[in-house]
């Protein structure tokens, strides 16, 4: 194992070496007979999937695990269990992906084509959503069972399933074909659908991870999740302005949101600030795949200065975040609150 409390580096570089070490247990499930064909496809299926995003959320339990523990030296069972966690988020993340793009239809996911795009896999993929997403409850099972917490781990990883994807639910059906309706939305619609889509998964799952980890009832940390979730919200809002006016060299993708009719917060706001006559623009135009279509929008978005009124939501959110972070009674967790927040706060991508 790489030095277990050294740099980023290293604990990412000990992050990878927990995910074989899981894949290999999981290989070698014994409550399946295994061939070497289909050992082959899920081995293939998990390198596809699950290691390559940025693996933020999953680096983050061991971050907030070694904050809460306040300075002390993590043994190198303590680094595992966290770190086995942390890819229990990401075989989570991975499982919501893969079923994702083939609801929308996706050609390319970090860089490489969806996994149904893949050839012979195709709706196979759907299966394989199904075993990513059974996954969890064996790492769980095997490296947790003992353990005081771990039926709070079993409930924490289906409550946020749950919420995740109900989030998914109201956001696929806003966004029905033939029902384009831009006056159904609104600031509250995508509060909602970001909190239960992303923050609760993205945001307060490692965190929760890490509390639980530390011997902490998620009871008592309400206000922690409630930050977590404005964080993540914060987070939504930075990429829905980056997907419009973020320059795709450094996001690494060009943004669709326009085109694909999203309940963005960007024209969540225009219809907020606009005229008549711009209103009717926007109704008009907003959801086709069309480049004039498109510029259209964003000559909108520049008439009535959306880049200000972002610039303005992002100075009151970091003051509102850091505010409720410094009310926090515990030093540790203002700590793990506070390297999220940093993370996060004015990023180009």
């Amino acid at each position: 194992m790489a030095n277990k409390n050294g740099t980023t580096s290293d604990l990412r570089a000990t992050f990878l070496g927990v995910y074989s070490v899981l894949k290999s247990e999981l290989l070698n499930d014994p409550a399946f007979e295994w061939t070497d064909d289909s050992r082959q496809w899920v081995e293939r299926m998990l390198d596809y999937n699950v290691p390559g995003g940025k693996l933020n959320r999953g680096l983050s339990v061991i971050d907030s695990y070694k904050l809460l523990k306040e300075g002390k030296d993590l043994s190198e069972d303590e680094v595992f269990l966290a770190s086995a966690l942390g890819w229990c988020i990401e075989w989570l993340q991975a499982y919501f992906l893969v079923l994702d793009d083939i609801m929308d239809n996706s050609h390319t996911r970090r860089g490489q084509p969806c996994w149904f795009k893949v050839p012979k896999v195709g709706l196979i993929a759907v299966n394989d959503g199904i075993i990513l997403r059974n996954h969890i409850p064996r790492i769980l099972k095997r490296h947790f069972r003992g353990k005081p917490y771990y039926v709070d781990l079993l409930d924490l990883f289906n409550e946020v399933e749950f919420q995740t994807a109900s989030g998914q639910m109201i956001d696929l059906i806003t966004t029905i074909e033939g029902e384009k309706d831009l006056s159904k939305y609104s600031l509250p619609l995508h509060r909602r659908i970001v909190q239960y889509k992303t923050a609760y998964y993205s945001f307060y799952l490692p965190v929760a991870c890490a509390l639980v980890m530390a011997g902490e009832n998620l009871d008592n940390h309400v206000n922690v999740k409630e930050v977590l979730i404005d964080m993540g919200i914060y987070f939504q809002v930075q990429d829905d302005y980056l997907d419009c006016f973020g320059e795709p060299e450094k996001i690494g993708k060009i943004g669709t949101d326009i085109e694909d009719f999203k309940c963005s917060w960007l024209v969540v706001k225009a219809l907020e600030h606009c005229n008549e006559e711009q209103k009717k623009i926007l109704f008009e135009h907003y959801g086709k795949a069309d480049p004039a279509d498109v510029a259209k929008i964003k000559a909108i978005y520049n008439e009535i200065n959306l880049q200000g009124v972002f610039a303005d939501f992002e100075s009151k959110s970091y003051e509102k975040l850091t505010g409720s972070i410094e009310a926090h009674p515990s030093k540790a967790v203002q700590e793990v609150l506070k390297s999220f927040l940093g993370k996060i706060y004015k990023r180009q991508k």
